[in-house]
């Protein structure tokens, strides 16, 4: 797969998480709250008091480490289970926001395939 390619998909993915995972903190981007069965959802966590502030830190972890090119194997791993809620999430309760969702997970599915070497020693 083209370096250059899966240069600018891993500074695209690591630009977002940083900003979208600082925006569960600093509220510095204007959303709109969801309505129905996907706000009483996102409340459910909300109420919780810790889940947010986890997958915050996470997404900027995560998205330092891709910018930074340290540890990408392990922070694309960190990142699948995020990205696959947030695209279950979008598909069974909040259908506009699904195609940011799917971008994300295919963002992160590229790079999985670009470092698989990496990941072959755990399936032998």
């Amino acid at each position: 797969m083209n370096s250059m390619f899966t240069k600018i998909v891993r500074i695209v993915l690591g630009v977002a998480l940083v900003v979208f995972g600082a925006n569960k903190f600093l509220h510095f981007i204007p959303m709109e709250a969801p309505t129905g069965s996907a706000g009483d959802f996102m409340n459910s966590l909300g109420a919780t008091g810790y889940v947010f502030p986890i997958v915050g830190v996470l997404e900027v972890m995560i998205g330092i480490l891709l910018l930074m090119k340290k540890w990408v194997a392990f922070a694309l791993i960190l990142l699948a289970p995020i990205s696959i809620n947030i695209v279950l999430f979008h598909l069974f309760l909040d259908i506009p926001g699904s195609p940011f969702a799917l971008l994300i997970l295919i963002f992160n599915t590229i790079l999985i395939f670009k470092h698989w070497q990496q990941y072959k020693p755990l399936f032998y």
